[in-house]
């Protein structure tokens, strides 16, 4: 019967997100006597085309092939949607023609919208890997009529309002995680860190990980480190984001050192930038504060986890379905500042707490969210969309 051809498509001009890392995951982790992984990526290879490289992955640029335009990602280049009915639709159709994968897999937001139509249109099946809003008008509005199948990386991003019925059709499969990899010794880690900023040894480490967008709400983790600060008078707290800036909300990072020198706390809040690998810093907080909304899952929040660093998040979006409150994490009220604190001093007040709430939280994720687990299920869904037994 052959091997079964899937077509991911990506946008080169992207910062790489949680979503090129989980399906790097994906296609790297595929049985290839099964499946014939082709990657596709609109202009020009980007971070994401050289991410997939440095990984491994075969890719192809497609210089000449732009993108609709659409209201959250307005880019340079994009067409509006005249010219996408007209012009960039039979394109993407003879791009399907020429490289005649069974199944087009689509992890981001512009890529569902621009490759569902001319999907449907060439009669090959169409995977909506959703990773975004419930309330998403793509989610509610296209998917429902146009997607094959439709995977959620939580059951919070199920879709709010489906235009149409999607049972039998919606599968949550959790982002994959690699664990394979030695975890850093955290003293180290930490020490690095200390030496980096030069700061005490008593130092409080509060991390922050992600895009610097709204929706992760940085501002709120900066007032965070404010509550906390005044709660622990007698030992310095210092909160570090770590992220790059998104084009689409530049915003954020100003705000961030604004709302620093308005709480006081201005010397003791840093601007970390994005680093890559991340695992170091990661492993050398003393606890990740997650003060996101509407996340429908957090890498960040398991790869944390999984290194041996106490996680507070908010009991908010996909955060309560990762989290049991006060046995591998502890899940706070949403944009409320001063809940981070009792967490913080409970961390800080009893080790054996500690150590109790990282070992729940490693062996929790160990058992729930390894690649494997996420490349056999996936594969179970490429063989019935493509018609075959699983």
């Amino acid at each position: 019967m052959g091997r079964i051809r899937i077509l991911y498509p990506f946008a080169g001009d992207t910062g790489l997100g949680g979503s090129h890392v989980s399906a790097h995951g994906l296609i790297s982790g595929l049985d290839l006597d099964r499946f014939d992984p082709r990657i596709l990526i609109h202009r020009q290879a980007g971070a994401v085309g050289e991410y997939f490289r440095d990984m491994g992955l075969e890719v192809e640029i497609a210089p000449d092939l732009p993108l609709m335009r659409t209201p959250n990602y307005p880019r340079e280049g994009d067409v509006g949607p005249a010219a996408y009915l007209l012009r960039l639709v039979p394109r993407l159709m003879k791009e399907l023609r020429r490289i005649t994968p069974r199944i087009v897999h689509t992890n981001e937001g512009r890529l569902h919208v621009n490759w569902s139509l001319p999907t449907r249109l060439s009669g090959r099946r169409h995977l909506w890997h959703h990773r975004q809003d419930p309330r998403a008008f793509g989610i509610n509005k296209l998917a429902p009529l146009s997607a094959s199948r439709i995977v959620s990386v939580s059951q919070f991003a199920l879709p709010a309002q489906p235009i149409r019925a999607i049972a039998g059709r919606f599968d949550v499969v959790h982002s994959p995680f690699d664990f394979s990899a030695p975890i850093p010794d955290p003293a180290a880690a930490r020490a690095m860190i200390l030496g980096e900023l030069n700061l005490p040894e008593d130092t409080l480490l509060l991390g922050w990980f992600g895009t610097l967008v709204e929706r992760k709400k940085p501002v709120g983790f900066v007032e965070a480190v404010a509550e906390i600060h005044k709660a622990m008078p007698g030992r310095p707290v210092h909160g570090l984001l770590f992220g790059g800036d998104d084009e689409a909300d530049p915003t954020q990072r100003q705000r961030c050192l604004d709302m620093a020198a308005a709480q006081g706390i201005a010397g003791q809040i840093h601007m970390m930038g994005f680093r890559h690998p991340i695992r170091d810093y990661m492993a050398g907080v003393d606890a990740y504060l997650v003060s996101a909304i509407n996340e429908p899952f957090g890498r960040t929040l398991i790869e944390a986890m999984s290194l041996g660093t106490p996680v507070i998040a908010t009991a908010h979006g996909g955060n309560p379905e990762a989290i049991t409150d006060g046995v591998t994490g502890f899940l706070v009220p949403a944009e409320d500042p001063r809940a981070f604190v009792a967490p913080v001093a409970i961390l800080a007040a009893d080790p054996v707490r500690r150590e109790a709430i990282i070992a729940a939280a490693r062996a929790d994720v160990l058992t729930n969210y390894g690649q494997d687990k996420h490349v056999r299920a996936i594969s179970r869904i490429y063989e019935q969309l493509a018609g075959r037994p699983g």
